[in-house]
């Protein structure tokens, strides 16, 4: 009996080794991310976006997608692919963006989406970097005389359905002992237009898009104030599935690679100058020396291309963001009073 049960231990060992290196050597074959291999063998990055909003994803006269979230999308695939043209932008609403990374219509997500607890802990999805440090803030109409939120008792405010912006608004009135009364609409522009007809008192979202559609009301911006409470914290930053860490490293640290090249004065115009450089990080930022992109299942020139495609941290701001008369704040890099902090590539 005794050496049947060492035969069948022995044998179930032998087996679980066989199963071991029949893993070991399926995932050699690939990138060690499903979601990368996925990518690599399409051809392209799939990238969900509002694909409605200036400043952060709006197509441009020409159709090109433009803004911030956009440009998220483009360094990722840039760090991906080795190609930033490679990605296909997503449309995606606030209420159907969460089922569509959960279900692999999108590789990731890039929406201007908050970083909470309870997203991260129910959906199956985490939150890789912060691309925009954000608030939910109001705007209302000059003519109104309002001046601050506190004054808005008994107001009618226009909101998304689905956004954490609801949840802050809610809080807020509850914290001050006041009442509100929501008008949910889920269109973008829909809302927007309800605001301005006069069907709500305030407009409520993030501060970045209240400012950026602000901005679009051309000669007219001057008829609407954006109050300066700011009544919540809303960390926007990129999204992707649990369960493929090496995927959500890429993402991750793509974002720190633009923080890092900011930090070290690097830009799309000058990364070539920067190839012979003696600084350890810078070299191993650029794939001179070390594997760093090995350990990503990249190729070590993954930081390269990004920054050489699609720029550093600072330049991506200023192409999107800066033109919406918004200033960077708290999204600067820490060097300069910001909340951008880049851990070592090393």
């Amino acid at each position: 009996m005794k050496q049947r049960l060492k035969a069948s231990g022995l044998g179930l060992l032998a087996g679980l080794l066989m199963s071991a290196a029949s893993v070991t050597a399926a995932s050699a074959q690939g990138s060690g991310s499903a979601t990368l291999d996925a990518a690599k063998a399409r051809g392209q990055m799939l990238c969900g976006v509002a694909g409605n909003v200036p400043g952060f994803s709006l197509p441009d006269s020409q159709g090109v997608m433009r803004g911030l979230d956009a440009d998220t999308c483009r360094a990722v695939t840039a760090a991906a692919l080795g190609d930033a043209g490679k990605v296909k932008f997503v449309a995606t609403t606030t209420q159907n963006r969460f089922t569509a990374l959960q279900s692999g219509e999108v590789d990731m997500l890039s929406r201007s989406t908050t970083w909470t607890l309870g997203r991260e802990a129910n959906l199956g999805l985490e939150f890789a970097w912060v691309n925009y440090y954000d608030g939910t803030g109001f705007l209302v109409k000059k003519s109104s005389g309002v001046k601050s939120a506190k004054e808005m008792d008994g107001a009618t405010i226009c909101v998304q359905p689905g956004t954490s912006t609801e949840l802050a608004i809610e809080d807020y009135y509850r914290l001050h002992n006041m009442k509100f009364t929501p008008i949910l609409i889920q269109d973008l522009s829909e809302i927007q237009g309800a605001f301005l007809s006069g069907r709500c008192d305030a407009y409520s979202t993030d501060a970045s898009s209240l400012a950026t559609f602000r901005f679009s009301q051309g000669p007219k911006k001057d008829d609407l104030v954006l109050l300066p409470d700011i009544i919540s914290k809303e960390p926007l930053g990129a999204m992707v599935r649990k369960g493929d860490d090496k995927w959500f490293d890429i993402v991750r640290w793509t974002f720190i690679a633009m923080i890092t090249a900011e930090e070290k004065g690097i830009t799309q115009a000058n990364v070539d100058t920067f190839m012979n450089s003696t600084d350890p990080d810078i070299r191993r930022l650029l794939g001179v020396e070390g594997d760093m992109g090995k350990a990503l299942g990249l190729d070590n020139k993954w930081a390269y291309n990004v920054i050489k495609q699609v720029g550093n941290f600072g330049e991506m701001w200023d192409r999107d963001i800066t033109p919406m008369g918004v200033p960077r704040g708290l999204n600067n890099i820490w060097t300069k009073g910001g909340l951008q902090y880049a851990p070592p590539i090393r």
